[in-house]
């Protein structure tokens, strides 16, 4: 048996996933974030860890007894600055984090040929970028750094005590020459870093290190081999056999994600499309990337007085569609197609009509308009029909007619697609773990249900799309820059 072990932003997750490739046990524990300014989006590392030993022995002991390799997935671009003991310098800001948005224009200056050689535009949410914002807000820490792991990487440091990182996370550092998969000396310079500062680089299934002997004793587990694995979205990409030309993965979580995986690396930073390498060898993918997806549903459905987010999404079926505002689902800034961390939600066009079941109705709308606005960035979008959906997001049939009308494409449900990039790093870790073809394994699980697009919805979804697209450019100058430390 296998443990996946995927660390999110609202909580991590643990599978174990026996030779057959289905879940005998789970384990979950919630995390939060902190936000000690606007734009600031941060964690403890000490709280994930909290988080996996928790999840992990909330596992039977019969399971977890029978593990024979573990995988690690997790959320992407966070920044976890250690000195030269391996202690933790500050908490580690996240992927969501936008205050390094004067930083990133820095590093495209220092190095000109930064898309060139990153295929992917500087990024706030990305890693390099917070280190030079560390460097000029707080010197202090800056030089005390002696390495920088990505925060499922923090996670391996403590289970083994190795620095290790897969290409598919490291992609989104800014400091990876993706096409060539492997670490750019010229990028780290950018930040005054260098590659001694970096975790060395695996594919995803390649083995990194052992659990250490206090763990497995205290875990009950024999000492087993940990693979490199993948970011949250390549390895959930992994967990639904998306890894091919051709295919198409959405995944609604936190974020919203459209993947498309391909044979060779193909750039679109000026589009604000993620070019990344994937969780397996000789592959790679186009991304695009909205900060809040069902983030923005569960703000609503506190706005709105209920604890309740599935009742709250069903009853968006309910709304009256004369008195549906368009939401702006801007909660954490934007990323595609707008690279805009200082944009904001908005809920524009209420009248007195307008209650909760409208506001439902509203935020799934505008959560599959800001994902669509992506897809019309993805080259080679019109190469691909269907979409595997993946993520706590993915359950409501409601929620699918909109989407899959919006995007005009068929989303196809596959059975265990609530579990996500956890599934994909138990893959990797049998991958890793067998004689065979990393490939071997990683086929479509059975299909459960189909959702085409809904004729029904696409005259309305259409004109409130149109209002949409407008708002954005309208509403641009009036979000607030700030100038002072961000």
């Amino acid at each position: 048996m296998y443990l996946g072990i995927d660390l999110g932003t609202s909580g991590l997750k643990c599978i174990v996933m026996d030779d057959a490739g289905d879940v005998v046990a789970e384990g979950k524990s919630p995390l939060s974030v902190q936000r000690p300014h606007p734009t600031h989006a941060e964690q403890n590392p000490s709280d994930w860890f909290d988080a996996l030993e928790a999840a992990v022995l909330s596992i039977p002991a019969s399971v977890r007894s029978g593990v024979a390799a573990i995988g690690l997935a997790g959320q992407m671009h966070g920044a976890v600055c250690l000195d030269g003991s391996g202690e933790v310098l500050r908490p580690a800001i996240l992927w969501n984090d936008g205050r390094a948005w004067k930083e990133c224009a820095d590093i495209e200056a220092h190095e000109e040929r930064s898309r060139a050689i990153t295929g992917n535009l500087a990024l706030p949410g990305f890693t390099a970028p917070k280190l030079l914002w560390i460097k000029r807000h707080e010197p202090e820490v800056f030089r005390q750094v002696r390495s920088v792991l990505l925060p499922k990487d923090y996670l391996r440091l403590r289970l083994s005590g190795d620095r290790a990182t897969d290409l598919s996370d490291a992609s989104g550092t800014l400091w990876l020459d993706v096409a060539g998969r492997r670490w750019s000396e010229p990028m780290l310079a950018a930040t005054d870093l260098d590659v001694s500062c970096m975790p060395d680089l695996f594919e995803g299934h390649e083995v990194t290190g052992t659990l250490t002997a206090s763990l497995a004793a205290r875990w009950g587990m024999p000492p087993v081999p940990i693979v490199a694995g993948g970011g949250d979205n390549a390895a959930g990409a992994i967990g639904v056999g998306v890894h091919d030309d051709g295919d198409a993965l959405l995944s609604l979580g936190t974020s919203g994600v459209i993947f498309a995986p391909s044979r060779e690396h193909r750039p679109n930073a000026e589009s604000g499309v993620h070019a990344f390498c994937h969780a397996v060898p000789g592959r790679w993918h186009q991304m695009t990337v909205m900060l809040s997806a069902m983030a923005c549903v569960d703000w609503a459905a506190r706005l709105c007085g209920t604890n309740d987010i599935g009742s709250f999404v069903e009853s968006a079926r309910k709304a009256n569609e004369t008195s549906v505002p368009i939401f702006l689902p801007y909660l954490s800034g934007e990323r595609t197609p707008h690279n805009d961390p200082h944009a904001r939600g908005a809920l524009f066009n209420m009248d007195h009509d307008t209650g909760s079941p409208e506001v439902a109705r509203a935020v799934l709308e505008g959560i599959a308009f800001g994902l669509a606005d992506g897809l019309s960035s993805l080259s080679g979008a019109d190469g691909f029909s269907e979409v595997t959906v993946i993520g706590g997001g993915a359950r409501s049939e409601f929620f699918g007619d909109i989407l899959a009308t919006t995007l005009d494409k068929t989303l196809t449900y596959r059975r265990r697609s609530d579990v996500g990039p956890a599934l994909g790093a138990a893959r990797l870790a049998r991958a890793g773990t067998s004689a065979s073809s990393v490939f071997e394994g990683m086929s479509k699980p059975d299909v459960i249900a189909v959702r085409p697009p809904s004729s029904q919805l696409a005259e309305g979804l259409q004109l409130r799309r149109q209002t949409f697209r407008q708002l954005y450019p309208a509403n641009q100058p009036l979000f607030p820059h700030r100038d002072a430390q961000s």
